[in-house]
């Protein structure tokens, strides 16, 4: 979960942002990493970190040059072009049946990592989110409705595998609210942290 508040100066034209990202954990947050992260935190200079009943706060301050479009960023990561279009795609042309999005810390841009053609399974697309790494991604839901009707739904899906980095969890929380802003009909959104928490069963149940 993240949350951001953002201030524009008068005088100088500069954009800052200042944002929260959470994690929450099933037990008490271990002392030895909250010393990790006070140490080692600093790739997006944070500024505050708590921790309370298992849920783990850092706090950053950013700024951005108001003078440059920045219509493209997103936490101090760029969006590729590609990231949009093909979403579009799918919406209107329902081209692809998943997008699965993937931050490159080095670039500090998010892309487009794999398109899954229209004929892949829901069990095709979830064998292709990996194991131990976070991503972004999309999911064209086919269903028929208890009036025996056929619809479909968009889903975002945001998977944190509990076994993911830490810095990786903080960046794509920290991304994506102003992610999804880009990806315009969005239906459906699921946090998900291991494969029971979006199995078909829940996507079912979120569809109706």
């Amino acid at each position: 979960m993240s949350t951001s508040t953002v201030v524009l100066t008068r005088r100088f034209p500069f954009l800052f942002i200042y944002r929260t990202a959470c994690l929450r954990f099933r037990s008490p947050v271990p002392r030895a990493l909250l010393a990790f992260l006070r140490r080692s935190l600093r790739y997006d200079r944070p500024r505050r970190l708590r921790h309370r009943n298992g849920t783990l706060s850092v706090s950053f301050f950013d700024h951005f040059d108001a003078r440059v479009p920045a219509a493209n960023a997103v936490s101090g990561m760029a969006v590729n072009d590609d990231c949009k279009l093909k979403f579009l795609e799918l919406k209107a042309k329902r081209t692809y049946r998943f997008i699965i999005y993937k931050i490159e810390e080095k670039q500090k841009e998010i892309l487009v990592e794999k398109l899954g053609e229209p004929n892949l399974t829901y069990e095709d697309f979830t064998a292709s989110l990996p194991e131990n790494e976070c991503r972004y991604a999309i999911y064209d839901f086919d269903f028929v409705t208890e009036e025996n009707l056929q619809k479909s739904k968009i889903f975002f899906i945001a998977w944190s595998p509990d076994t993911s980095r830490v810095r990786s969890k903080m960046l794509y929380a920290s991304s994506k609210e102003r992610f999804k802003r880009e990806l315009d009909g969005i239906q459906v959104e699921l946090q998900a942290t291991d494969p029971t928490e979006m199995g078909l069963d829940v996507i079912r149940g979120r569809a109706n």
